[in-house]
């Protein structure tokens, strides 16, 4: 296993790294499960910032400072509703990644942590999307887009399939 990557259960919110990830909904306007968890923590700032984004497509990222929270940015990216894998939910996943990872980048951030974004609400499998998760961290951490991911599971489950899919051989 890679110790650039890391699983905790925990508040995303807590998370002192340079960037956290927000698992948004296309208006960036927050709404519910970690979307409204970040937004309740950063204050009313943050979604005063969001306003002027105008929004993001399934795939994009964009970001905001982080205000109230420990983490300097919020890099917001709507995942994928599941429809049953024949919707190109796969490869917008993988955008999501690639898109916050060339965000954090940009601004600067060194350390990044995620969500187990689409898993809920939006129904992703977790098996699946933990998959293309540590696919791309792998990819990011070997172009030095980034020094450190940690996910960060609301769950035991969720983080223990992040564990095992960590301990399996890059594909």
């Amino acid at each position: 296993m890679d110790g650039r990557i890391t699983v905790v259960e925990g508040d995303i919110t807590s998370q002192d790294t340079d960037a956290i990830v927000n698992a948004a909904n296309t208006t960036l306007l927050g709404g519910g499960g970690v979307d409204g968890a970040i937004h309740r923590a950063a204050g009313p700032e943050l979604l005063a910032e969001c306003r002027t984004l105008g929004g993001a497509q399934t795939g994009e990222a964009k970001v905001t400072r982080g205000h109230r929270l420990p983490a300097r940015y919020v890099i917001h990216t709507p995942g994928p509703v599941w429809h049953g894998g024949r919707s190109n939910e796969a490869e917008l996943l993988a955008s999501c990644y690639r898109n916050s990872f060339a965000l954090a980048q940009d601004v600067g951030a060194r350390t990044i942590a995620f969500p187990t974004i689409s898993t809920g609400i939006y129904r992703y499998p977790i098996e699946q999307a933990t998959a293309i998760a540590v696919r791309e961290a792998r990819r990011a951490l070997a172009a030095e887009l980034v020094q450190k991911v940690r996910f960060v599971c609301f769950s035991h489950r969720d983080a223990e399939v992040y564990r095992r899919e960590l301990a399996t051989r890059p594909r």
